[in-house]
Parts: C-alpha cells; sequence; structure tokens
C-alpha cells in the first residue's frame, strides 16, 4: 500500500535519518562524560535512538517508502559533528542541547499519528505512542541533570526550552493512554 500523504512520507524519512543522527551524539556525549551512571544513562538512550530508527524503517516497508539518500548523508554528517563536539563544549551543553531536542522530537511521533489517522490508519499507533513517551524520558532525563545549572536561566531564555518551556504538551504523570493520545501535540 502506498501512502498518498507526502508529508508524513517525508515526515517518516527524515526521522529515520534523524535517528541515526541522535544516536551517533549519544555516542559522543556519552563517550564525554566521566560521570559512569551518566554514561550508562546516555548509552541507554543511544540504544533506544537505534531502536527507534529500526521501527520507523519497518513502518516505511510496510507502505513502499524508500530511505531518503539527501537524509542520511545530512544526518550522518550532523550526528557526527555534535558527537565530536561533546568533547569539547563542556559538561552543561551536550545535555542542554540533547533535552531540548528530544522536547521537539516528542511531538513528531505523535503528529505521524495524528496523519495516519487523517488516512484512516491506527495500527501504528502503539509503536508511535511509545517512542513519542520515550522521547519524553529522554528529554525528562536531560533536563533533570541540569535543573539546577547557573547556566539553565540563559539558555531557556536564548533558546526557548528548560524549566519552564518545552516543545511538547505531554506530562509523564499524568499520561493519556494510548485510545487518548490523539489530544497530544495538536498545536
Amino acid at each position: 500500500m502506498k501512502l498518498n500523504q507526502p508529508e508524513l512520507v517525508d515526515l517518516l524519512k527524515m526521522a529515520y535519518s534523524a535517528e541515526k543522527a541522535a544516536a551517533f551524539a549519544y555516542i559522543g556525549h556519552a563517550g564525554a562524560v566521566k560521570n559512569p551512571e551518566e554514561k550508562m544513562a546516555i548509552r541507554q538512550i543511544e540504544l533506544d535512538e537505534w531502536n527507534h530508527r529500526q521501527e520507523v524503517l519497518q513502518i516505511m516497508q510496510k507502505y513502499d517508502i524508500p530511505v531518503s539518500k539527501y537524509y542520511e548523508f545530512r544526518f550522518h554528517v550532523i550526528g557526527r559533528i555534535i558527537s565530536a563536539s561533546c568533547y569539547i563544549i563542556g559538561w552543561f551543553m551536550p545535555f542542554y542541547f540533547a533535552g531540548r531536542l528530544e522536547s521537539g522530537n516528542v511531538c513528531e511521533y505523535f503528529r505521524m499519528m495524528h496523519m495516519f489517522h487523517s488516512l484512516g490508519i491506527k495500527e501504528h499507533d502503539k509503536v508511535l505512542y511509545e517512542m513519542g513517551i520515550k522521547e519524553k524520558e529522554h528529554e525528562v532525563y536531560f533536563l533533570e541533570q541540569i535543573k539546577t545549572n547557573k547556566m539553565l536561566p540563559f539558555f531557556e531564555w536564548l533558546f526557548s526550552w528548560g524549566k519552564k518551556k518545552g516543545f511538547n504538551d505531554i506530562d509523564l504523570e499524568k499520561k493519556y493512554s494510548i485510545e487518548e493520545s490523539a489530544k497530544y501535540c495538536k498545536k
């Protein structure tokens, strides 16, 4: 079955490739931190990103959506640059920008779900929901690591993400069920 929804097709292609960039970035991030617990947590997040990439690929294959060579190249380079930069930009910025990135990624999976629903397709709800919630868990982890850092208020003001600002409306303490999750990320 082919999807007649160009925006959804592009979002799937981009998500597939962007997950590789995120995984590469977390390889560098985990390598650059000294704390063993942080290193293990970031390594697990990297593994989650590789898993998300595989899940997105399975959806793409179901609809005969080819992998974008452009996105693969672009996000490969971005991921490698971010990975290398983690060794030189200090401790705070990799945590901050990882959290900010994850905050934006949360809604990508819920937007995909909304688009599939507009086509009458609900079979991917569980996996898209789980990936969106996992991205939120990543965001919360990174924010927890930096929430008391004196640079956070300035970065939050400059980059619009932090304790008071985010890019999604998910509250892990009051999660909607999969069936109600269409309420997420409507903005």
